[in-house]
């Protein structure tokens, strides 16, 4: 059995493969101060919970962009799972995943959007494009050879919610859980919820548009595919996200984990 962890700056996404079937996940938040043994206890409560012999995982990958977590995870797996070293991977820029970065600078790309673009490539060999909705909106763009050729990076949702609750002097931080029933909010909390619901839905059709027109020709096949927590919340208030797969990143983690150990 293989764990998949994917490190995020607010939450930490987590799944248990046997084979090529995910058969438990789990979404707990980012401590950053957390340490291997207290993963140690957190995750031998939940493997006991859903009934996971823990000696039956034989491998672990990683993708994370919090440094101080990375070092709790890969210590966590060499300390607490039953793993040989060439059963833990740690995903970076440097990792074969079967996808070339051509960025200007490779070490700078988190290792969740290469993960992201190699489970999008394995699925859809075209150019295409993937959206992100975590603690930042990422787009990640792949080309038709399958190279990855970097993208832009937004203020997710949550951090433009605490931005404006914290920069205003009378306007409350809010949840985005109920979309508005219309665009013109008559209370301070719809407003407020017509404003972040349909103002990302329009910059994320004005970025696909731009990002499409400048990576691929209008006559070649194209995707767009999108994964993170926000992302049903948001797809109803754009035309351009009509497929949405929240296991997109574990799935490329189990993907590149085949990859380096056959």
């Amino acid at each position: 059995m293989l764990l998949a962890v994917d490190v995020g700056n607010s939450h930490t996404v987590s799944g248990v493969f046997s084979g090529d079937t995910l058969v438990h996940k789990w979404r707990l938040k980012s401590d950053r101060d957390r340490t291997a043994d207290e993963l140690a206890i957190r995750y031998h409560a939940l493997f006991q919970m859903e009934g996971i012999d823990k000696k039956r995982i034989n491998g672990c990958i990683v993708a994370s962009v919090v440094p101080t977590l990375e070092t709790s995870w890969l210590k966590f797996a060499a300390q607490h799972l039953n793993k040989s070293p060439t059963c833990l991977l740690s995903v970076s820029h440097r990792t074969d995943t079967g996808i070339t970065v051509k960025t200007q600078n490779p070490a700078e790309v988190g290792a969740d959007r290469i993960v992201n673009a190699v489970a999008a490539w394995d699925r859809y060999k075209t150019a295409l494009l993937v959206v992100d909705f975590g603690t930042a909106i990422t787009f990640d763009c792949v080309s038709k050879h399958g190279e990855y050729l970097g993208g832009t990076i937004h203020p997710g949702i949550g951090i433009s919610l605490d931005a404006l609750a914290g920069r205003t002097a009378k306007l409350p931080r809010i949840d985005i859980d109920i979309a508005p029933q219309k665009v013109v909010g008559t209370t301070t909390v719809d407003a407020i919820r017509s404003g972040i619901l349909h103002g990302f839905g329009g910059m994320i059709d004005r970025m696909v548009d731009l990002l499409h027109k400048e990576m691929a020709d209008t006559n070649e096949e194209f995707n767009i595919i999108a994964t993170g927590g926000m992302a049903r919340l948001i797809a109803p208030f754009t035309s351009s996200l009509t497929t949405i797969d929240p296991l997109l990143t574990l799935t490329g983690l189990r993907l590149i984990y085949n990859r380096n150990n056959k």
